[in-house]
């Protein structure tokens, strides 16, 4: 059985939303380069990283991210 990943749609929800990278860490509390790890896959987020994102935007954790 193969390992299951983590994709999000970071990135489409800041285009949505017309913010950076920079804006969204800074509205969240962490470094640009840790959103830009989570949205590009190197890096899983923490639960509560997870939750703040999904927060900033007023949707669902499973909106923003899924497993395959």
């Amino acid at each position: 059985m193969s390992k299951p990943e983590l994709n999000n749609r970071i990135r489409v929800f800041r285009a949505e939303h017309r913010m950076s990278q920079a804006e969204l860490a800074s509205a969240i509390g962490v470094s640009r380069k840790t959103i830009n790890t989570i949205e590009v896959g190197r890096f899983v987020p923490s639960t509560i990283i997870a939750l703040q994102i999904a927060r900033h935007f007023e949707v669902p954790v499973e909106e923003i991210f899924s497993i395959t």
